[in-house]
């Protein structure tokens, strides 16, 4: 396979599919681009879309986005369920063959320093691109959102790692960055509640929650709050209810499947779930996974059915996509969610691969 970089940018915007299409539009028309997935949430507001190239023209097919996207997206007008800072909310570079994480961090340097100085729009780097330690975690690029950003551009500690320091109101910021692959996964709960959703996220996600006793925050000596550590590791997460499904879920981010694996974190989201008097109806997975993901998966629950995990991959597949409920909202189709699936697809006529059982 040759050298090959993903893109997974997310645009906010989740309901006009003609303003996606027109930014699909942009990225197809860059040669060697491979669109790989296109995922609207409407009550996100917010659309992930997947493509894949050789490196220069993922860059230059993200460029062609994040400009398409602020013409189209006025964020005066924006509202929506998810933290965003801008019409190009986030824009990760991820390696998958060919290609050093270093050599995404150049490139992503190279991107965000164009959209600066190009399109005047502010930009922040993150994961490893960042230039320092706090500004890896995307939750920090992003605090206060897009209506804090024009306060936030005034304070010198804010200054965008390239474009200028100076509020864009129709495309506000963009976060651009380098990282491994990352799996978005929402677990749904058979109720409507917002507030459980939020307990669950909070007790379940890496950074926690605040530490109280009563009503009151716990404080250091310094006067900053204590929190108490989440029960699993490199996961963020949040509660929300999402109206055009009728539910609640905890929608994670989980950024090294190898330290929280799908199951794993479906796991915890049921024990915390249970505790609470609710339910783990199913899941669902935004964008698309590596395919490992769900073996392990398929594997894990197979052994706590005391039942032989020595079956094929796809048997450990179907096994994966029945017990975490992935087909519970939508039809889960494998052969188009998963990662290796749809590269063999895309590349079969350069490359001929063995047909998936998908």
């Amino acid at each position: 396979m040759p050298a090959l970089l993903e893109c997974v940018p997310n645009f906010s915007e989740g309901n006009d599919m003609e303003v996606i299409h027109r930014i699909t539009d942009r990225i197809e028309a860059v040669k060697g681009i491979r669109l790989l997935d296109v995922d609207p949430g409407r009550a996100a507001n917010r659309t992930v879309i997947t493509f894949v190239g050789p490196p220069d023209a993922v860059v230059k097919a993200a460029f062609a986005a994040i400009e398409k996207a602020a013409e189209l997206i006025d964020m005066r007008g924006h509202s929506g369920k998810h933290p965003r800072i801008g019409a190009t909310d986030v824009c990760p570079l991820v390696p998958v063959s060919g290609i050093s994480m270093e050599e995404a961090v150049a490139l992503a340097r190279t991107l965000a320093e164009r959209v600066g100085r190009e399109l005047q729009i502010p930009v922040y780097l993150y994961e490893n691109a960042a230039f320092t330690e706090e500004r890896r975690n995307l939750a920090f690029c992003r605090m206060g959102e897009y209506e804090g950003l024009s306060e936030r551009l005034r304070d010198p500690r804010w200054k965008p790692d390239f474009g200028p320091a100076r509020f864009n109101a129709g495309a506000g910021a963009t976060v651009i960055g380098a990282r491994d692959f990352l799996v978005a996964y929402n677990v749904n709960l058979n109720t409507t509640s917002e507030r459980l959703a939020g307990m669950i996220a909070a007790e379940i996600r890496e950074k926690g929650r605040p530490r109280k006793e009563g009503i009151n925050v716990v404080r250091d000596a310094e006067g900053n709050p204590l929190r108490v550590p989440g029960t699993l590791k490199a996961c963020k997460a949040i509660g929300w209810y999402i109206r055009e499904y009728g539910i609640a879920q905890v929608s994670m981010n989980l950024i090294d499947i190898s330290v929280t694996p799908i199951h794993r974190a479906f796991e915890e989201v049921r024990r915390s779930a249970e505790s609470l008097g609710l339910r783990v109806t199913g899941s669902e997975i935004v964008g698309l996974v590596p395919k490992r993901a769900l073996t392990e998966a398929g594997r894990y629950f197979l052994h706590k059915q005391r039942r032989s995990a020595g079956v094929p991959e796809e048997e450990l597949i179907r096994t994966a996509i029945r017990s975490l409920g992935l087909n519970d909202l939508k039809p889960f189709v494998a052969e188009e969610k998963i990662i290796e699936c749809r590269l063999n697809k895309e590349f079969a006529r350069e490359s001929p691969a063995p047909r998936s059982p998908f």
